[in-house]
């Protein structure tokens, strides 16, 4: 399952008579960006957004939920598996109340490997994330259909 983001490019003529594209994200005020190239543009996007959820989640926001299908008008950027992982446990974690300490006593860790789950640029594995989201009451399911043979 894919999660997205909507961005809005607008193409801004500099005064040498070249064009770069402005980018925004309805979801995040804070986003503006641009891009030499409508990819560039939507690549500079996604990653102003990552930067964005990054910071809602350091000053305790809530952060928007990403879509899981988009209308076919307009433009989308999608989230990676994992930075969606860590917003969702951060935002499941807020709604219940449950803090990163918390979390630390409940998995039986140190606060600091807590603290690495919530980080987005951190490489943080699976399993972390599966027993993360076990150990506040939403074991991580999949909706993806095995095949019953190749």
């Amino acid at each position: 399952m894919a999660y997205w983001y909507e961005v809005t490019l607008s193409m801004d003529e500099l005064e040498d008579g070249t064009c770069t594209w402005l980018v925004t994200a309805p979801d995040f005020p804070e986003v503006t960006t641009y891009g030499d190239t409508q990819e560039e543009a939507c690549r500079n996007g996604l990653k102003a957004i990552e930067e964005a959820i990054a910071a809602r989640m350091a000053d305790g926001e809530d952060v928007p939920p990403p879509l899981t299908e988009t209308n076919g008008k307009g433009r989308y950027v999608g989230l990676s598996a994992l930075i969606f992982l860590k917003a969702c446990l951060y935002m499941l974690c807020r709604e219940q109340g449950i803090t990163r300490a918390e979390l630390a006593r409940r998995l039986g860790r140190h606060r600091n490997s807590v603290d690495r789950l919530f980080i987005l640029d951190h490489k943080s594995q699976l399993d972390q994330l599966e027993e993360a989201f076990a150990a506040i009451g939403h074991p991580l399911s999949f909706d993806i259909g095995y095949p019953a043979a190749a």
